[in-house]
């Protein structure tokens, strides 16, 4: 794999959430600082979520949650609402870290793509694993998500590569279409080994 910068450069993209980390486990957590039941409170989340990822702020999101369950949410709350969310979104996959480390290592040029508010993205460009990545591109600071071809257009410009220098995995198969009918090299995400294969 070369690793020069620029044209020619061949590229490996991974996806965030449910890749890198696992599936959040502070929905009754979230539900409980709101005041609900989880059955009540996590279809709202969920829902609601695309826009917060789109750039919608964290009061914008919560707020919109809170509404939709009747429950008033302040800046406060949103905080609160917000710490609890990243900590859940946190909670990284040992083999996958393993993997981009090696990569990395390897001398190999890494990104990450991925659809996340812009709390959770100045939280994690903070965090030791994200220094694996020469680029990191979040969704929320540029208002468009995958599986929206302006997204993986604006992934190219940044890594100044064509589509098929780049070898992306996400769990989601919408993405992974996406991606694909943007010119990637994508595959869906099924664990390490398979794309230990892959690569």
């Amino acid at each position: 794999m070369r690793t020069g910068r620029g044209r020619g450069q061949h590229w490996v993209v991974f996806d965030y959430g449910e890749v890198i980390c696992g599936r959040t486990e502070a929905i009754p957590a979230l539900a409980s600082a709101l005041g609900v039941g989880v059955a009540e409170f996590e279809p709202h989340y969920w829902s609601l979520r695309d826009r917060y990822d789109r750039g919608a702020t964290d009061l914008e999101y919560w707020g919109a949650v809170g509404e939709a369950l009747g429950v008033p949410v302040d800046e406060s709350i949103s905080d609160t609402l917000t710490r609890i969310d990243i900590e859940g979104w946190s909670r990284l996959e040992p083999a996958s870290v393993e993997l981009v480390s090696a990569l990395a290592e390897a001398g190999a040029a890494l990104a990450l793509l991925s659809n996340a508010p812009a709390s959770f993205a100045r939280y994690a460009e903070k965090q030791d694993w994200a220094r694996n990545f020469r680029v990191r591109l979040f969704s929320g600071d540029v208002g468009v998500a995958k599986p929206d071809a302006k997204i993986f257009e604006l992934l190219l410009a940044r890594l100044d590569a064509q589509a098929g220098e780049c070898l992306f995995f996400d769990d989601r198969q919408s993405n992974v279409d996406g991606a694909r009918a943007a010119g990637l090299r994508a595959h869906r995400w099924s664990g390490v080994d398979a794309a230990r294969s892959v690569l």
